[in-house]
C-alpha cells in the first residue's frame, strides 16, 4: 500500500480546492443567471400590465444612464441605479392602484393617497431578490424622499437618501413633466427644467440637479427624448460607434431599443 508524501498530500489538497473554486463559481454564476431572469421576467410583467409604464420606466432608465455617466459613478453604481430606474413603479402593479392609471380624469385626494403607497409596494415585491441586489428594494423605497426631508415614505433628507434614488427622481420628474400620463397632459422640456431648476436643494440632489442641467448633460437628455429609435433584432445592441456588440443571452431587452451608454457585463 503506498503512501502519500507531503508533497502528493498537497497536490491532493489543492486538487479539492480546486474542484471546489469551481463548482463554487458555477453555483454563483447560477443564481446571478436566476436573479437576471426574474428581473426581465418582473420587466416583462410591467409591460403587460400597462404598456405606457413600460415605456416610462425605460425612458426614466436611460435619463438616469446619462446622469450616471456624467457624474463618473463606476459600473457598479450605474447597474445599481438602471435597477431602480427600471422598477421604480413596479408597486403601481397592484389592484389597489391599477385601476388609477387606466382612468382618464385627474386624481381625486384618495386615489393620491393610494398612489403614494407604490414605493412600499414596490420594495415589498423586490425584497425577496435583496440577496442577487442588496441596494434594490431601498432605492425603489425612496425614489420620492426629498432633499429636504419632505418626501415619502420616510422622510429621508439629504445624502441619507440612497444614491440611486436621487438620480432617478430627477429623470422620473423629468420624463412625468415632458410625457402626457392618463390623468394629465404632458408639458415643455423649458417647463421640466423649470421643475428641476426650483427643486434644487429642494426635492432634489443639488449637485445632481445642476449636472442634469448643464449644456452638454442637458443636450444628450433632449436628443434621446426626440430620437426616433429604429428597431433591431432581439439580442443585439450597439456600441457609441453604432457596432454590434454580443449580449448574453439574459439582458434587459430594453437595451435592444434605447442605449445611453454601453454598460458591460452584468
Amino acid at each position: 500500500m503506498s503512501k502519500l508524501t507531503p508533497l502528493g498530500i498537497g497536490t491532493v489538497a489543492g486538487s479539492i480546492a480546486g474542484a471546489l473554486m469551481i463548482r463554487e463559481r458555477g453555483a454563483r454564476l447560477r443564481a446571478e443567471r436566476l436573479g437576471a431572469a426574474t428581473l426581465e421576467t418582473l420587466l416583462n410583467a410591467i409591460d403587460a400590465n400597462d404598456a405606457q409604464t413600460g415605456a416610462h420606466v425605460r425612458r426614466v432608465a436611460d435619463y438616469s444612464l446619462i446622469l450616471a455617466d456624467a457624474a463618473g459613478f463606476d459600473e457598479r453604481t450605474s447597474h445599481a441605479i438602471e435597477r431602480v430606474a427600471l422598477f421604480h413603479d413596479i408597486g403601481k402593479i397592484h389592484e389597489a392602484i391599477t385601476d388609477i392609471f387606466h382612468d382618464d380624469t385627474g386624481l381625486t385626494a384618495g386615489e393620491r393617497r393610494a398612489v403614494m403607497t407604490h414605493p412600499r409596494r414596490g420594495a415589498d415585491v423586490l425584497e425577496p431578490l435583496k440577496k442577487f441586489y442588496p441596494d434594490l428594494p431601498d432605492g425603489v423605497l425612496s425614489h420620492h424622499e426629498r432633499w429636504d426631508g419632505t418626501g415619502y415614505p420616510r422622510q429621508l433628507k439629504g445624502r441619507r437618501i440612497p444614491l440611486s434614488a436621487r438620480v432617478v427622481a430627477i429623470a422620473d420628474t423629468f420624463d412625468a413633466i415632458t410625457h402626457g400620463r392618463r390623468y394629465s397632459q404632458a408639458r415643455s422640456v423649458e417647463e421640466a427644467r423649470k421643475a428641476i431648476e426650483e427643486g434644487s436643494a429642494t426635492q432634489f440632489d443639488p449637485d445632481l440637479a445642476a449636472l442634469f442641467l448643464s449644456p452638454p448633460v442637458w443636450k444628450l437628455v433632449e436628443r434621446r427624448m426626440g430620437a426616433k429609435r429604429s428597431p433591431r433584432r432581439k439580442g443585439q445592441r450597439r456600441d457609441r460607434n453604432g457596432s454590434d456588440l454580443a449580449v448574453p443571452d439574459l439582458m434587459f431587452r430594453w437595451r435592444s431599443e434605447a442605449v445611453s451608454r454601453p454598460l458591460r457585463g452584468r
